[in-house]
């Protein structure tokens, strides 16, 4: 097979919007893509994969009945959040859990052999998704970081909050939504604390207090391939100002660009996690300083291009097409 038959394997949700935004610029460009939702294995989708000792990796064929790829033909992989795969409802607990962790570490283990292009390979997401290491990394690569304390003592709690220059905001230490198991799952937003807003409860888990940091506007800062896309936010309410996706219908957003010592942090921090991909949060104080709050190897971006134009699905293309560095 020629390089530029060989297909790009994007595996994500059925309804996702960036998926759907390259998957598009892929075929602008006649680069064969073949999309598969990791929720459809093993019900819908059956994969089978040979490893010879002296092949030097697997080989094999992905297949959902309507379209098949080769593992050995796949040119680059985007990984984009696909859902767990799903066990036939039939089988009952425990073993259904125990069939869809198989299923899950198969398909994910063994895609991720293929010596090819990712966006991003999933193992490494996850371990550049801890956000305790995250501010130690940055801080590393010459980043600004803010004051922090994760802790489950009231009292260290307390005293961090009282000896701060400025006002402390706490967040969860883990992403992901809250299932409340009464409808929609709610998002556990960052949120202002004072020392006398702190109380017992805090004993019960781990908490992530942060100061407080003044605030211009917020940059969501894409990286894909080495070229970096700036969107500016500018909140219009005390909510979106103290996390804007609380509030999005009071933000405004623009472009601008990454000052050279924050490119340059930014670049030695992806190299750090060996990250092709990844969606960075930054304050820019009134003087115009850029401080990290956290990065997202698996971020989301569609609306960042809707809403400034950035380029960002082309340069995934560029990237996953083989044009980029």
């Amino acid at each position: 097979m020629t390089a530029a038959a060989r297909p790009v394997l994007v595996v994500a949700e059925q309804l996702d919007a960036a998926a759907d935004m390259v998957v598009d610029q892929l075929n602008q460009r006649e680069v064969p893509v073949i999309r598969f939702d990791a929720a459809g294995f093993p019900t819908t989708i059956s994969l089978t994969a040979t490893h010879q000792p002296d092949a030097g990796g697997w080989s094999g064929v992905l297949d959902d009945g309507r379209r098949a790829a080769r593992l050995d033909d796949v040119r680059a992989v985007y990984w984009r959040r696909p859902a767990r795969p799903r066990i036939d409802d039939r089988v009952p607990e425990p073993y259904y859990t125990w069939a869809a962790d198989q299923a899950d570490a198969a398909l994910l283990n063994l895609l991720a052999t293929l010596p090819v292009r990712w966006l991003n390979n999933p193992h490494l997401d996850r371990i550049a998704s801890h956000k305790p290491q995250q501010l130690v990394a940055a801080a590393r690569c010459g980043l600004t970081v803010p004051r922090s304390i994760i802790t489950n003592d009231p009292a260290a709690a307390r005293a961090f909050a009282k000896h701060a220059d400025a006002p402390v905001i706490c967040k969860p230490v883990l992403g992901g939504r809250l299932d409340t198991g009464q409808g929609r799952p709610l998002m556990v937003a960052t949120h202002p604390v004072g020392p006398d807003c702190i109380d017992d409860t805090v004993a019960t888990t781990a908490h992530y207090f942060q100061e407080r940091i003044p605030k211009a506007f917020e940059v969501r800062l894409i990286a894909v391939g080495g070229r970096l896309f700036a969107a500016t936010l500018h909140a219009h309410s005390e909510q979106a100002a103290t996390d804007w996706r609380t509030d999005t219908t009071h933000l405004t957003y623009g472009t601008t660009t990454v000052p050279d010592q924050v490119a340059a942090g930014v670049h030695r921090f992806l190299a750090s996690y060996r990250l092709a991909f990844a969606a960075f949060d930054f304050a820019v104080t009134p003087a115009g300083e850029w401080v990290f709050f956290e990065n997202n190897p698996a971020g989301t971006w569609a609306w960042v291009e809707s809403h400034t134009g950035l380029p960002i699905a082309a340069a995934h293309a560029d990237y996953l097409q083989g044009a980029t560095a």
